[in-house]
């Protein structure tokens, strides 16, 4: 009998919080890689002069289309709309008054 070894891999949307206030989104297949990565100023150029940042959302998706689809849905929202979907998914980010 033969045995499959099959790697199940998932993605990660994740949105993190610069240290400006601003938010940056992105996907990952190893999110605390990503987020080290991204703290200790190897990560994308935005995020280098903005740290420290904190991760405040993420989502798993099955595939690599998957999650690359909804980070640029996400990117299209404006800042009013990201506030309010964060708010709603994961009560993590609340707006400032």
């Amino acid at each position: 009998m033969t045995l499959l070894m099959v790697k199940i891999e998932k993605y990660f949307f994740y949105v993190l919080l610069c240290s400006n206030g601003a938010f940056y989104a992105g996907t990952t297949n190893n999110l605390n890689h990503r987020i080290k990565t991204h703290n200790l100023g190897k990560g994308a150029k935005y995020t280098r002069s903005h740290l420290p940042v904190s991760l405040i959302y993420y989502e798993i998706f099955p595939d690599k289309g998957s999650a690359l689809s909804f980070e640029i849905k996400f990117k299209k929202l404006n800042r009013f709309q990201k506030e309010k979907y964060l708010q709603k998914h994961c009560n993590c980010f609340k707006k400032s008054v």
